[in-house]
């Protein structure tokens, strides 16, 4: 979280970066102010808390991996995969997953032209629903980035074209690795018998 910046004894500081006097300043608004600033406050002791939970969680579970490998004489290096520890009783499970972080080169234009190509070819007799589907997977967020999860459905249609199969191909090429990210789950098993993930959203600390 940010450094939060000082203001004034006796001033507040409005959404346009003007310094309002207090007693310019209503009661309520005074009042919401601080309850605001209050849970944010709340946030940031959370958040270092469970910064603070998440590395140690992580370094006791690599000591954990080495010395398990420590058996068969390996020295791991580091989490490089997937890890799954259970409790004796098997009531809990601690999951370590690895997530590559991907980005898409230059080579996604040449592969929206070529889609794009294919679109107009079959414009006449296309279905409208899958012309808004194919704009939609290129469409970027307010970051300017595409949406891994929109490319891969273009990229489970079975359309046997040739154009087409060149532009997946051009799309598979311009996704790069750049990075692994790892992700910590807890489980507990219910009743049922089937096991419910503790929500800890710790992936953005």
């Amino acid at each position: 979280m940010s450094q939060q910046e000082v203001i004034p004894t006796g001033y507040l500081k409005n959404s346009l970066g003007h310094l309002v006097p207090l007693q310019l300043v209503s009661e309520i608004d005074k009042l919401r102010n601080e309850l605001v600033m209050e849970i944010i406050g709340k946030v940031a002791d959370l958040r270092e808390l469970l910064g603070g939970f998440k590395a140690d969680t992580f370094g006791e579970i690599q000591a954990f991996s080495e010395l398990s490998a420590e058996k068969y004489k390996v020295k791991l290096g580091g989490i490089k995969g997937n890890i799954t520890l259970c409790s004796f009783d098997g009531r809990y499970q601690i999951k370590v997953s690895q997530a590559e972080i991907k980005i898409f080169d230059e080579r996604l234009q040449s592969a929206k032209k070529l889609v794009d190509d294919c679109i107009h070819r079959w414009a006449e007799g296309s279905r409208v629903e899958i012309i808004a589907l194919v704009e939609h997977a290129f469409q970027t967020d307010q970051e300017g980035k595409i949406s891994l999860g929109r490319i891969y459905t273009l990229l489970q249609y079975d359309i046997q074209d040739e154009q087409w199969q060149l532009a997946m191909q051009a799309l598979r090429d311009s996704m790069q690795v750049v990075g692994t990210k790892a992700y910590l789950r807890i489980y507990e098993r219910n009743s049922d018998g089937k096991f419910d993930q503790l929500a800890l959203d710790i992936a953005g600390v």
